[in-house]
């Protein structure tokens, strides 16, 4: 029995070397022969697939795919073995090879070489699979790993967020980012929204073509109405200002300064303060001239027994009034009222004097009254002084004829330099 597994043994290492050696000399040829299906094929791979042809065959990938080659494999003559493949003799013994180690394998360079007892594997990195003897890119974005946008890589994969989010720790949500906290252009106020935020102006501003900048509103420039004399526009809101003469009544109105009530004039003793538009007025406390003699503060009076008073008007009463320019027309501004009236006696009603232009009328109301109408629109500074009189014809007080007596108001007109 000695004998023969003696003879058996070398027998055995001399037939497997040879076979072995057939082998390696067959997938040589194979090599050389390997027909590339994809040029010969028409079509070989439909729709959007891409043809990758491999030896002894094909593969239909995505376009998207990547393949890592392997490389060529060396040609090396045949060695006699006389252990099985992945194996080396030692002695007596056969003991496995590391092809890994001594880089004696076909992985691809992106692969990971695995040792095992009389072989070895190639192992795809992450993010490949291997499909036949390639690595293939895996498309991770296909699985929605993502929750706004994936972009693949190859071999991975990262997820990106679109505008007002970002990443969350997960890398794969996105959550709102609050861009007011973060330093956003409004220059007033920001309200953050989500994946956005609004600029918003305070209150007299607006918002600008960019959505970012806030701009005053000139309110002056919506009405002239918005204040009685003259708006003031001021950053984010606007104010109204009177003229000289006049002081602001709540916010828009002007009301005049009567400076003859509040003492702020510079009248003397001899003299009375008359207030009108803006400003005041100064007069003499005795206006009666020759031959009126002073009966009252405002009342002068030509006695009866100088010859020349029978053709003027027995009394003359002072009065003063203020109006503002460019008033509207006709208007009312005075009105005459006889204070005592004869009985039986007929009263008319005419301006003596003063209103040389015609820029006056008198519109009877009744007997004993009339009204002063402003006929024509007159602008100030100005001053009229009006002589308006009211003849009395009483027939009842006459033994020859009618008797006729006039007394006369002297009306002064100040017309004020604005127009409210």
């Amino acid at each position: 029995m000695n004998t023969g597994n003696k003879f058996l043994y070398p027998l055995l290492l001399f037939c497997m070397s040879h076979y072995w050696g057939f082998i390696m000399y067959y997938e040589y040829i194979m090599q050389l022969l390997d027909i590339n299906e994809c040029e010969t094929i028409p079509d070989a791979c439909k729709g959007e697939m891409k043809c990758f042809n491999h030896y002894g065959g094909y593969l239909c990938l995505p376009r998207s795919a990547s393949v890592i080659p392997a490389p060529e494999p060396p040609i090396t003559p045949a060695v006699t073995n006389p252990c099985p493949p992945g194996y080396e003799p030692q002695g007596d013994s056969c003991v496995d090879i590391d092809e890994c180690e001594r880089d004696e394998h076909d992985c691809q360079p992106s692969q990971q070489c695995i040792n095992a007892l009389g072989a070895y594997t190639c192992q795809c990195p992450d993010g490949y699979r291997k499909v036949g003897t390639e690595c293939i890119d895996i498309d991770e974005c296909r699985y929605r790993y993502c929750q706004h946008r994936c972009v693949n890589v190859p071999g991975s994969f990262s997820c990106q967020c679109e505008p007002g989010f970002q990443l969350a720790g997960n890398n794969r949500s996105c959550i709102d980012v609050n861009e007011c906290d973060m330093g956003a252009p409004c220059s007033q106020r920001c309200y953050n929204t989500y994946g956005t935020f609004l600029c918003r102006c305070d209150q007299g501003y607006e918002l600008g073509p960019d959505g970012f900048a806030c701009n005053d509103i000139d309110e002056c420039s919506y009405s002239s109405y918005l204040c009685q004399y003259q708006c003031v526009n001021e950053p984010g809101k606007f104010s109204c200002v009177c003229p000289e003469g006049y002081q602001l009544q709540g916010t828009r109105l002007c009301q005049d300064i009567n400076e003859c009530e509040t003492g702020e004039h510079q009248c003397t003793d001899t003299q009375t303060c008359v207030n009108i538009h803006g400003r005041y007025q100064c007069v003499d406390a005795n206006r009666c001239q020759d031959p009126y003699v002073q009966v009252s503060d405002n009342r002068c009076v030509c006695p009866v027994n100088k010859p020349v008073c029978r053709d003027l008007p027995f009394s003359i009463v002072h009065r003063y009034m203020s109006i503002t320019s460019e008033r509207s027309v006709p208007s009312d501004i005075f009105q005459i009222q006889a204070t005592s009236v004869s009985p039986g006696a007929y009263n008319t009603f005419r301006i003596r004097s003063g209103d040389e232009n015609g820029d006056f009328y008198i519109r009877q109301i009744n007997n004993i009254s009339a009204m002063l109408v402003l006929a024509r629109a007159v602008s100030g500074p100005r001053e009229y002084t009006l002589d308006l009189e009211m003849v009395s014809v009483n027939p009842l007080l006459s033994y020859q004829g009618s008797y006729q007596t006039s007394s006369a108001l002297r009306l002064s007109i100040y017309v004020g330099p604005y127009t409210f």
